[in-house]
């Protein structure tokens, strides 16, 4: 008896293996064009299991490769006639559209869209082989239809892949906000779908069509889901100011958090809408009765005005930081502030001891590890400024042994690699560059890789790193925000070293200082010169790049722009730039597709 269950298993796997290696070597016929062959082995695998409807319609798509109509056509009817497969009525109908018998073939259509009013389910089976055989317009009837008979059912992101491929954009973005309304959880892969179709333009077709539908919609029906999705649209166009005007309204409407209304700004002052984000902050500030949100609001809005202002505003900006303080204490509360004033008093009003005092007295607070990191990277960066290498070491060093593995770690080591740097220790800065390449923070080991290559390359051309130590003084200049400063020994490196490796670094360094000081004219020659110059140049993506920024954001010069973002495309495709260079080209183009 064991023996004989042993005989039954052992010939059911040889079976299997033998079906599935005779599968294999069908599929390779078929693939490879060998049709004759494909079919003989389809017909042997239909033969042992004729329920397969995979291996029937391999079969039938053979014969109409081989203009063998009839054999499918009988093919079809055997099997219709021995099971419910309303599929099977399409596949049939199809046989006949390609002998261009269209009666026929509408005959067959109808009749698989017909088996609905018995099976509204059909449509599942029914839609899908429409949709595979590319006869979209009877598909998106047979979805419609099931829709009618059982409302219940809900075909819109089916319609919505349709009407994108017929390029009726209205209707699909129809068909997703309708999928949306009732599956709420999919708004996000909604989002991703239709930003394929939308561009920053807000006069572009597919925009103005998107924000109709939505504004339709909060019309008709009180759904945060569409003010939501409006205020992320306003975001795609970079109008901030309204999608602000739609978070407001969904605040007002659920009075909960603020999270979105604070990206919301972060977003803006992210894309440089300085106004907008400020705008956005004070709101928050004037809203919230969160003491950190307050205190959020207040950091983001004088670290924007920071930056935005011109040196008359710095005594302005310094009272803020006072009556904050007054008011909310210098507490752990208030780190973050404390931090930001430490950097504004060292960097803008050249105060680097009240910096370094303020920040030494919140090393006794409290905290955690990360937070104390946090000032210990000011302290270093301030002692930097100073040119106080060997302290700033410490605090840098002290991070690595305290937070080891953490992206504050590699930041901290990264910042001892550049202290080094600037020091002129340009071998050690290296070797600790070369660690930094693999950082778990990509932003490190992009900034690692960018000075690694820049350190190598020049320690190989001059032994006596003599270019190098001026670039270095440049870039340390550059930090101490002495930038007219650090123009004129960039200056000098170009001058005195006119046919080394290090004239395309100089003068992609002198122009973003140029640009600083809204010297645009002088950062526009220098980009030109690294394009025309030196084309074989690690660099040559990057002034393409901030050239056509300059061209569309500064010098009104669009068409100049369009023709960079276009050489990124065609010969720097493995460029970081490459995917916002095709963004930006096709919006300058005015193409209807993002």
């Amino acid at each position: 008896m064991m023996f004989k269950r042993f005989l039954i298993l052992s010939f059911l796997v040889f079976s299997c293996i033998a079906n599935a290696q005779e599968d294999l070597v069908a599929r390779e016929y078929f693939n490879s064009g060998e049709f004759e062959k494909a079919l003989s082995s389809y017909k042997k695998l239909y033969s042992k299991n004729t329920k397969n409807n995979n291996y029937l319609l391999k079969i039938v798509k053979i014969e109409q490769q081989l203009e063998l109509f009839k054999d499918a056509e009988v093919r079809l009817l055997e099997a219709i006639q021995k099971r419910a497969a309303p599929d099977l009525l399409v596949e049939l109908g199809y046989n006949y559209q390609l002998q261009k018998d269209t009666i026929n073939a509408n005959n067959y259509y109808n009749q698989a869209i017909a088996t609905l009013d018995d099976n509204a389910n059909n449509a599942y089976r029914v839609g899908r082989t429409f949709e595979n055989l590319s006869l979209l317009d009877q598909a998106i009837t047979t979805y419609n239809k099931a829709m009618e008979l059982k409302p219940i059912l809900n075909f819109s992101m089916q319609l919505a892949r349709i009407y994108g491929e017929q390029g009726n954009v209205e209707k699909m973005f129809s068909s997703y906000i309708d999928f949306a309304e009732v599956n709420p959880n999919y708004i996000d892969s909604i989002k991703r779908y239709v930003s394929e179709f939308i561009s920053e333009d807000s006069t572009n077709e597919s925009n103005i069509f998107l924000r109709k539908i939505l504004l339709k919609k909060i019309q008709q029906s009180p759904n945060v889901m569409w003010n939501e999705m409006l205020s992320w649209l306003f975001i795609q166009q970079k109008e901030f100011n309204k999608a602000f005007a739609q978070e407001k309204a969904i605040y007002k409407r659920e009075l909960e958090s603020l999270d979105r209304i604070i990206e919301l700004g972060l977003i803006a002052e992210n894309q440089k809408q300085y106004n907008e984000a400020l705008s956005i902050f004070n709101f928050i500030i004037e809203t919230t009765q969160d003491i950190d949100t307050k205190l959020t609001g207040h950091l983001k809005t004088l670290q924007i005005k920071t930056k935005t202002g011109l040196p008359e505003a710095y005594q302005d900006i310094r009272e803020d930081y006072v009556s904050i303080f007054e008011a909310y204490g210098k507490t752990p509360q208030t780190l973050d502030l404390q931090i930001s004033y430490a950097h504004f008093l060292a960097f803008y009003l050249d105060n680097p001891t009240e910096a370094i005092n303020l920040l030494k007295d919140t090393l006794n607070y409290n905290v955690s590890e990360s937070q104390l990191a946090l000032v210990k990277l000011e302290l270093g960066d301030i002692l930097v400024l100073e040119e106080k290498f060997n302290q700033a070491l410490i605090y840098y060093t002290q991070i690595e042994r305290n937070l080891k593995n953490s992206t504050l770690a590699q930041e901290a080591r990264f910042r001892v690699a550049k202290t080094s740097y600037y020091k002129g220790d340009f071998k050690w800065a290296e070797s600790q560059l070369k660690i930094l390449k693999s950082s778990t923070s990509q932003l490190t080991a992009n900034d690692a890789l960018d000075l690694k290559l820049l350190i190598s390359d020049n320690r190989a051309e001059d032994s006596l790193q003599r270019a190098l130590k001026k670039y270095a003084k440049a870039d340390l200049l550059a930090f101490q925000n002495k930038n007219k400063d650090a123009i004129k020994i960039l200056g000098q490196v170009l001058e005195d070293h006119k046919t080394e490796v290090i004239v395309p670094q100089a003068l992609f360094k002198q122009a973003t200082l140029f640009e600083k000081l809204q010297g645009f004219e002088k950062a526009k020659n220098n980009y030109q010169r690294i394009i025309k110059d030196y084309k074989d140049s690690i660099l040559m993506d990057n002034a393409l790049y901030n050239l056509a920024e300059l061209y569309v954001n500064q010098l009104a010069q669009p068409e100049e722009a369009k023709k960079l973002y276009e050489a990124i495309l065609f010969n720097h495709s493995d460029s970081i730039f490459a995917v916002e260079a095709r963004k930006k080209f096709r919006a300058l183009r005015g193409d209807a597709l993002n």
